[in-house]
Parts: structure tokens; C-alpha cells; sequence
């Protein structure tokens, strides 16, 4: 894997801490639990981690294997952004601040990428936005850049 995309998720949107993320990624969402759950019925994604609001990592696939978190996208000129990236989304929303559990995780787990993955570097961190642009705004306004970037190494 070469890049690292940052996401940002809630489900219902703007709620945290159901099982909602969870089930989605594993294809077991019940349409029925929440009127928005039918605007996304059938959707087909994943991530490779998630970041709770409380700094917890869940790991939803191998971070070797492809995850289907990018959609249509373009990063460094390449299109298929799923084939060569890491996805990690972040419980949160726009316009809502991050935690600092959430940011130490954050780094932890960025770090620890790459080591593992040593064509991640911090010029190839990028959010949803960067590379699907007028499609996606997340991580979104709050996210905090350089807060994140100088933990990260």
C-alpha cells in the first residue's frame, strides 16, 4: 500500500457510538433500525480501520487487502485509489470537533502504517475530499491538519 485516506463517519449521521459504522462495513446494516439506513440500503463498502470517538481501533480488513472505501477517486493522477490505498475513517462529522483520543490513535496507528508500508509518508496522507473533490468534503473543517501531521512524525 502507498497512501493513507482519511474519512469521516457517523450513522445515523451526526449520532456516535451505535453499532451503526460497524454493521455497515460487515454488510449487516438493518435498513429498518433508522429512516437513513434506506437511503444506503444495499451500499457495498469498507474500511480497513475505524477510530471511535474514544480513541478505540476497529480493524475491518487486512490493511494488504484491498478495502472499498475510496469510490470514484483520484489520487497522484491514479485512478482505482482503492487498489493502493489504506482507508481509515474517523467516527465523526463535519462539523464537529475530533477528540484528542481520537488524534492519538490516530497518529499510533499512522505511525505503525508507516513502518509497515514504508511509501507512506506524511505527503501521502490525503482526506476523502483531496481525492474526490466536489463529491466528498469529510474529513471535513474540523479536522485538524497540522495538529494531526506533527504527531504523526
Amino acid at each position: 500500500m502507498e497512501v493513507l485516506v482519511l474519512h469521516a463517519i457517523s450513522l445515523p449521521p451526526g449520532e456516535f457510538g451505535g453499532p451503526g459504522i460497524e454493521q455497515l462495513f460487515c454488510n449487516k446494516l438493518d435498513a429498518a433500525a433508522h429512516p437513513y439506513y434506506r437511503n444506503i440500503e444495499g451500499l457495498e463498502v469498507s474500511s480497513h480501520f475505524l477510530i471511535r470517538r474514544d480513541g478505540a481501533i476497529v480493524q475491518f480488513v487486512p490493511a494488504h487487502r484491498r478495502a472499498w472505501h475510496a469510490g470514484q477517486s483520484l489520487c497522484e493522477g491514479r485512478a482505482r485509489v482503492n487498489d493502493f490505498s489504506i482507508g481509515i475513517e474517523i467516527e465523526g462529522a463535519d462539523d464537529v470537533p475530533f477528540e484528542e483520543a481520537q488524534y492519538r490513535a490516530l497518529a499510533d496507528l499512522t505511525r505503525a502504517l508507516m513502518r509497515a508500508y514504508p511509501a507512506i509518508n506524511r505527503r501521502r496522507i490525503y482526506g476523502h475530499a483531496d481525492i474526490a473533490p466536489g463529491r466528498k468534503t469529510d474529513p471535513g473543517a474540523q479536522f485538524e491538519w497540522g495538529r494531526y501531521l506533527t504527531s504523526c512524525g
